[in-house]
């Protein structure tokens, strides 16, 4: 699956910057925004959009959401090429609510470095992240596959309705991290996760089922692309405490920022629900704290892993890839295509940081 992922990255890249230009210029400011109303200043928005937001993009990231779009495309019989500019909607929308998230969350670091909002500054951070949210259905507009009018507005419908969903989620998280017990169950953080992380791979999975004209699959594929999609963020939850584990508390940078930012995580509420009470009581006394030592969060992380909740969030995390994996059954897909989207199913579970 890494091979897939390293195939298509440059082609990815290059379509992102056909909507955000590495190097901004009047003409293209003119071709995508409209004539001026007076007169644009390239420089302020490339020091303000392109430059942070190439910053993070330069960094890394797998572009998953981009290649499983151009799967699922292929899935369907279609030339995923011919769809590689819808195939970065979904790529940047995810690289907008996370600069958006980790100024929510006091993040220190994303992709081994500071933060947006550490090295230019918290307006700039958030003016960018949510420019993300709203470039991409530029794509739509302009129209690059020459979609039917009606196709075109089945794919606005639907950005619409999944977004809205991931904000919810977004807002469950915030309310839930900050407060001081940890008081949310099992189905509650499932369902914060199906919307916050979940929506991001619902739109990945309806668009490529909507722009293809494939709308008979469009419920199942995006089922599956849901549970996917929160089973690899359990299984990033539980992978940043293993590797704390097997370091021994020698922390790289940005790890244990989920314990830092207290989070309620599935192994955490786990936690809450089967640790000694004494053990509940300072595990919330670390996650409610403002600052915490490196002992501290390796501390959270021995209670974590004692009660057996690193253990339980990563069966979960492969039950729900195997549940992802079922909704494919029954589709009319590709026979190769559809090998590597029950590996894509594993491979967000397998992984290694």
């Amino acid at each position: 699956m890494r091979s897939v992922l390293e195939e298509w990255r440059p082609m990815v890249d290059e379509a992102i910057e056909s909507v955000l230009p590495r190097e901004i210029d009047d003409a293209y400011l003119t071709d995508f925004f409209g004539e001026a109303s007076h007169a644009y200043e390239p420089a302020a928005v490339q020091r303000a959009l392109s430059d942070p937001i190439w910053e993070l993009l330069d960094r890394g990231g797998k572009r998953w959401r981009a290649v499983l779009f151009l799967l699922l495309v292929e899935a369907f019989g279609e030339d995923p090429e011919e769809y590689l500019q819808y195939a970065i909607i979904p790529e940047i929308l995810h690289n907008g609510t996370i600069i958006v998230d980790d100024v929510e969350d006091g993040a220190t670091h994303r992709r081994g470095e500071p933060a947006l909002h550490h090295t230019h500054g918290a307006d700039v951070a958030l003016n960018a992240g949510n420019a993300m949210y709203f470039l991409p259905l530029k794509i739509i507009t302009r129209n690059p596959g020459d979609l039917p009018a009606e196709v075109r507005l089945d794919a606005y419908e639907m950005l619409m309705h999944e977004l809205n969903r991931t904000h919810l989620g977004q807002g469950m998280d915030i309310c839930w991290h900050n407060e001081k017990e940890v008081t949310i169950n099992e189905a509650e953080y499932l369902e914060m996760s199906a919307c916050k992380t979940g929506c991001l791979g619902r739109i990945v999975a309806r668009l490529a089922a909507i722009v293809t004209e494939n709308g008979d699959a469009e419920d199942a594929v995006a089922d599956y692309a849901e549970d996917m999609s929160v089973a690899f963020q359990i299984a990033d939850d539980v992978l940043d405490v293993e590797h704390a584990m097997e370091e021994g508390g020698d922390f790289g940078k940005g790890m244990g920022n989920d314990i830092r930012e207290g989070k309620k995580t599935l192994m955490v509420i786990h936690a809450a629900e089967h640790a000694d009470p004494e053990d509940v009581a300072r595990l919330e006394a670390i996650l409610w704290a403002e600052d915490n030592t490196d002992e501290e969060v390796m501390e959270a992380i021995d209670i974590l892993d004692s009660a057996g909740s690193v253990e339980y969030a990563r069966d979960i995390a492969v039950e729900l890839s195997e549940r992802s994996k079922a909704h494919l059954d029954g589709l009319d897909l590709e026979d190769g295509p559809k090998a590597k989207l029950t590996g894509f199913a594993d491979f967000v579970v397998e992984r290694e940081i």
